[in-house]
């Protein structure tokens, strides 16, 4: 659906030349919600915004649908951008418009009949749950209610591909869970590809299939959400995720030093996140174990545990090998 082949870009700051972002290749693949993670200056928007060419290759090949980007005329570039539809970090309504202004105003702009209009805005309405604010003006509304606003305008046209430039970034935590969830209904019900940047591991926890990780302009980690959220390889990686662990980058927390016996971090997916295996394990090999910390979650839809847990006395090697044994992904993190 959209691939990128050793795409980069530049800026011209005074005399010198500056990346924004290095060569890099991704794919984005048909109907899945895919998340760009990295800090203020990673190149993330300038990434995303590429794929509708509101930013402009520097050089290397991005194909949308099949269509080189950079080659469509004006034309070909006003339809590539009917297709897709973006949504911002700060709403981008207009204030003199009531709400179902708001979303009307593509249909207008792209000539669809008045009735057809009335008709299209009302279902989107109802889809983003706004449909008794109508007539209701963006400055009466709150900031969760303001993006699902921004949420039925991109929808509009029917596009086949969402773009989400730190969508819930100014929002609370409680509403960026809603928009959230009425992302990956959308993407559910609709098939729409999503493309999501943010600076937040948590938004993609909650609502990604993969993820791509940028760092300095540069592409440093992709792949599957479980894979990258639960096993992070590269430093950048391991600092978005660390705040959900007492593990920092050299290894084991300062605050566990003192515990005694091997120290493991275990990782449960799907169903086997809620066996009862740690106290079976123990049984059988005589340890005794001291769970240090811990988290239950879910990544989009798959349930996932991570433990720290320390073991002493009894068959450590014997415990170790019948979690591995059991499918659990067991690090050590002290011997």
């Amino acid at each position: 659906m959209i691939q990128f082949q050793q795409v980069h870009k530049s800026y011209t700051v005074g005399s010198r030349q500056v990346a924004a972002l290095q060569p890099l290749d991704l794919e984005i693949r048909q109907g899945e919600v895919f998340g760009i993670i990295g800090h203020s200056g990673a190149g993330k928007s300038t990434l995303i915004r590429m794929i509708n060419r509101l930013e402009t290759p520097g050089g290397g090949r991005l194909v949308v649908d099949g269509q080189d980007v950079a080659a469509l005329d004006g034309e070909g570039l006003r339809a590539l951008r009917r297709r897709i539809g973006m949504i911002f970090q700060h709403f981008n309504l207009l204030s003199s418009r009531t709400v179902a202004g708001n979303v009307a105003f593509p249909l207008e702009l792209a000539g669809t009949p008045r009735v057809q209009v009335a008709e299209k805005v009302a279902a989107l309405l109802r889809r983003v749950g706004l449909a008794e604010h109508a007539d209701t003006y963006p400055a009466q509304l709150s900031g969760g209610q303001k993006q699902r606003v921004g949420i039925a305008r991109a929808l509009a046209t029917g596009p086949r591909i969402l773009l989400c430039d730190e969508a819930t970034s100014a929002l609370d935590p409680q509403t960026t869970a809603s928009v959230l969830e009425l992302l990956a209904r959308i993407n559910r019900e609709l098939g729409l590809t999503i493309v999501l940047i943010t600076h937040e591991m948590d938004v993609i926890r909650r609502v990604c299939d993969r993820v791509a990780v940028l760092d300095a302009g540069a592409l440093v980690e992709s792949g599957p959400v479980t894979e990258v959220f639960l096993h992070p390889q590269h430093p950048t990686t391991r600092r978005f995720v660390s705040e959900a662990e007492h593990v920092d980058e050299g290894g084991l927390h300062a605050d566990f030093q003192a515990v005694a016996g091997r120290i493991l971090r275990l990782t449960f997916l799907g169903a086997d996140t809620y066996a009862p295996l740690l106290g079976d394990v123990a049984r059988r090999t005589g340890v005794d174990y001291n769970i240090l910390s811990g988290r239950i979650d879910r990544i989009r839809d798959t349930p996932y545990g991570q433990l720290l847990v320390a073991l002493a006395g009894g068959d450590a090697d014997a415990a170790q090998q019948a979690f591995a044994d059991a499918g659990v992904t067991v690090e050590v993190l002290r011997p």
